[in-house]
């Protein structure tokens, strides 16, 4: 929030510096982001008079004025500005100003020729507007010529801008920050009062106050107000919400920013004549409900919203004229012809409110505060503040006010018991320096810290023990005994407290599952596949989804129930930006429902679609699209470090996947995986290349593996000083037979001396045999001990082709 000092000095006597100020309130929590300093904006210039205006002899759009400034003479100055005339009055800089917005220092000069000593400036010189069209022109009844300008515009102020934690509602408004203040210096507060304000009680045209939501609003206020005149709004007035970043609209709409600026209490006023004319009859009834099924309106912004079952609305006559707490009506919005209001005073539930303003996507400043929490206790005084501002900015009569309520107890109001030990236990010792006195904060220094906050503080029969009642507007936020520990804290200051370490501090280390998945990212990321990550958060789509029941919008309402989708989408996106084919992997976890249960895991998948090599040279440059095998080895590389046995099985059941190309993944008996190249019709639907291949395994399964003993430490094997022996083997195989299944039966018949097994070839077509496939194995037999002789060899390769034809029923070839 902006918070002009110049108002703030007129609630609370402050007198200490703008920097300190800042400081101060930093301190106490309210972090100021940045000082505004308007003062030397205008420094220099000051209140002229044209009393002679001239056309330029060598320029058309230029003009000569004679200005008087109050000095002897009056200052010959050429003006380019279309509204330039003869006796009006505007800010000048004389020779000698310097124009901080536009960085210009003024200096004598000639323009065509005719001399000019100065210049008359427009609002976008002197920093209050983007743009001007001609020259400020002052409206003033006693003007004093040469006088500094800076105090009738504003400029003479200092504003900061303040954020406050999302349990302070109360420091969204002036009068808030003003009580922090004042609590803070000790400085003596001024809270403005409405007084005087007369409701006639008059009951014709007839006005109805009638909530059927009351949890969704328990205080209701309606004030008839008759006879006003649309004006502008006095100077005051204009650049007080200008200072904070409102525009001016006119003298009523003004007055509720104004309120809602002062007390941080939103307002809005109706044309009353137009709610007549749109619910068709002479006798006002507002109503709070919820929206209808089909219902819409059109709001101020002049936006046609389609209302939905969580938006609370205003009624007149059942018809809807405003989101409550959000945003009013364009058909009932106040004009430069309305003569009667209604004003519109309420509280409105913190939830129902942010439900309203997310279901609609629509924040305004009213919202933002309902959201936080609304003094309920200063709403009268709110509301009689801005029918009292009303009535003497706009004329006109209050005739009748309406008050519903739903009947529960408002009173405000909180006891709580605080003791003195629990504050000195949380808070710790003080850095009392020189000046001696007690290690911890005395009693007499808590009673005063929260009696500046507002509390009234009173001893119990309990010994070191205070019982404080809670001022209405830190109910909200002012709950438990920790929270008036944590404000004496903050008043007394934090850097005022000792700094304490704990006595004995253990050394980090790495779980052993977190150490496993850095393993894991390690290996993924050395096969040269890039991390990525993406939210968990995905567009509704599916039955087993988990969806949010607030979410902020349509494209994160539910949890992913996979994480391939994601990483589709990254592919081709990169694809789009010119950054090539992308090799990722990501860990994450997916969410999703088995029936009424919700259930989540974690999940490592990845997408290779890229050649990783960086050889281009040899393709002329072209990237070489990867074949399933050359896929399945980086993957196989990760497993190969880290020292997995993983077993594939063919697999079809995944319909985003190539039915021939897709492998189900295995370790040690249990599921963990799959991979696979993308369905090709969904490749054309995404304008992916042919050859992209995806994979997803569970985590779980992957560190359970990890986890085991005889993976936790390497453990190193001798390499033999003896050569090899190597033997090929081919045959004729159904295509139904997996690769892996007969490597797997020639490692255990072959027993002890056979060293690897590895397909080297594998054709269909020509003199192969309908539905079966031509392969081909090496087979490496070693010993560590001796080199092997064809005795050694040849048994265990008889048992090799015995098991290969008995169970799997091949055809031997060699």
């Amino acid at each position: 929030m902006r918070i002009s000092l110049k108002w703030l000095r007129e609630l609370v006597d402050v007198s200490i510096s703008p920097e300190e100020l800042a400081e101060t309130l930093t301190m106490a929590g309210f972090e100021v982001e940045e000082i505004e300093d308007r003062r030397p904006w205008a420094s220099g210039v000051v209140l002229g008079k044209i009393i002679a205006c001239e056309q330029h002899p060598n320029a058309d759009k230029l003009r000569v004025c004679q200005v008087d400034v109050g000095s002897c003479e009056a200052l010959n100055i050429v003006c380019g500005a279309p509204n330039a005339r003869a006796d009006i009055y505007v800010p000048v800089a004389v020779v000698g100003t310097y124009l901080s917005t536009i960085d210009l220092k003024i200096k004598p000069a000639k323009l065509r020729g005719v001399p000019s000593e100065g210049m008359i400036c427009s609002l976008a010189e002197l920093g209050l507007s983007k743009e001007s069209a001609g020259i400020h022109i002052f409206d003033l009844e006693n003007p004093e010529l040469g006088s500094d300008i800076r105090p009738l515009l504003g400029l003479d102020d200092v504003i900061l801008d303040l954020t406050a934690t999302a349990n302070r509602a109360d420091a969204l408004s002036m009068v808030g920050v003003a009580r922090e203040v004042a609590a803070l210096t000790g400085a003596s507060l001024r809270i403005p009062e409405a007084n005087g304000v007369v409701i006639e009680g008059k009951e014709s045209p007839a006005l109805a106050v009638e909530i059927s939501e009351p949890q969704g609003c328990p205080i209701y206020i309606g004030t008839a107000i008759e006879g006003v005149k649309i004006a502008a709004s006095p100077a005051w007035l204009q650049q007080r919400l200008q200072a904070a970043g409102v525009r001016p609209i006119n003298n009523v709409v003004d007055v509720t920013n104004y309120i809602l600026l002062e007390w941080g209490q939103p307002l809005h006023a109706f044309d009353r004549d137009r709610l007549q004319s749109f619910t068709g009859t002479q006798d006002i009834s507002i109503g709070v409900r919820f929206a209808k099924t089909g219902e819409s309106f059109k709001t101020l912004d002049g936006q046609n919203r389609n209302l939905q079952a969580q938006n609370l609305l205003i009624t007149a006559s059942d018809k809807p004229v405003a989101l409550a707490g959000v945003m009013g009506g364009e058909d009932t919005e106040v004009h430069e012809g309305t003569q009667n209001l209604v004003l519109e005073a309420a509280i409105f539930d913190q939830a129902t409110i942010r439900r309203s303003a997310r279901a609609q996507g629509l924040r305004s400043e009213a919202s933002i505060r309902y959201e936080r929490g609304v003094n309920q206790a200063a709403l009268t005084t709110a509301c009689n503040r801005a029918v009292a501002l009303i009535l003497e900015l706009a004329g006109g009569t209050a005739t009748v006010q309406k008050t519903a309520s739903s009947g529960e107890d408002l009173s405000f109001s909180r006891s709580l018991e605080l003791r003195l030990d629990r504050v000195n236990l949380v808070l710790g010792q003080l850095k009392r320096g020189e000046t001696g006195g007690s290690k911890y904060l005395e009693p007499e220094e808590v009673k005063n810290i929260l009696t500046a906050l507002g509390c009234e503080v009173v001893a119990t029969e309990k010994e070191r023990v205070f019982g404080i009642t809670v001022p209405p507007y830190r109910y909200r936020d002012l709950e438990r005994e920790i929270d008036l520990i944590e404000e004496v804290a903050r008043l007394h200051g934090y850097d005022n407290f000792c700094d304490t370490l704990p006595s004995k501090t253990e050394p980090g280390y790495l779980s052993p599952e977190y150490a496993a998945i850095r393993n894991v990212r390690s290996a993924f990321r050395a096969a040269g596949l890039t991390e990525l990550m993406h939210y968990s958060l995905v567009k509704t789509e599916g039955d087993n989804q988990v969806v949010l029941a607030n979410p902020l919008f349509v494209e994160y309402s539910a949890l992913r129930t996979e994480m391939l989708s994601g990483l589709i989408d990254a592919f081709g996106y990169n694809l789009e930006q010119g950054n090539g084919a992308l090799n990722g992997f990501e860990v994450g976890r997916i969410f999703w429902k088995d029936g009424d249960a919700m259930k989540e895991a974690d999940a490592v998948a990845g997408i290779i679609g890229g050649d990783p090599t960086v050889w281009k040279w040899q393709q002329g440059g072209r990237d070489r699209p990867l074949s399933w095998f050359e896929a399945k080895g980086i993957l196989e590389s990760v497993f190969q470090a880290l020292g997995l046995a993983v077993e594939y099985q063919s697999d079809s059941s995944n319909t985003r996947l190539h039915p021939g190309r897709t492998a189900a993944l295995s370790l040690n008996g249990k599921h963990l995986g799959v991979f696979g190249q993308l369905h090709p019709q969904l490749q054309q639907e995404k304008d992916l290349p042919e050859q992209v291949y995806v994979f997803q395994l569970d985590l779980a399964v992957l560190l359970g593996e990890l986890g085991r003993s005889n993976n936790l430490t390497r453990k190193f094997a001798g390499y033999s000083s003896f050569p090899a022996s190597d033997r090929d083997i081919a045959f004729f195989a159904s295509v139904e037979v997996p690769v892996v299944e007969m490597q797997s039966a020639m490692k255990k018949a072959a027993g002890s001396l056979l060293d690897s097994v590895e397909l080297f070839d594998e054709y269909r077509g020509d003199n192969v045999p309908a539905g079966q496939r031509s392969l081909a194995f090496r087979l490496i037999y070693r010993a560590g001990d001796r080199t092997l002789s064809e005795t050694d060899v040849e048994p265990a390769q008889q048992k090799v082709r015995d098991v290969l034809v008995e169970k799997f029923g091949v055809s031997l070839r060699s």
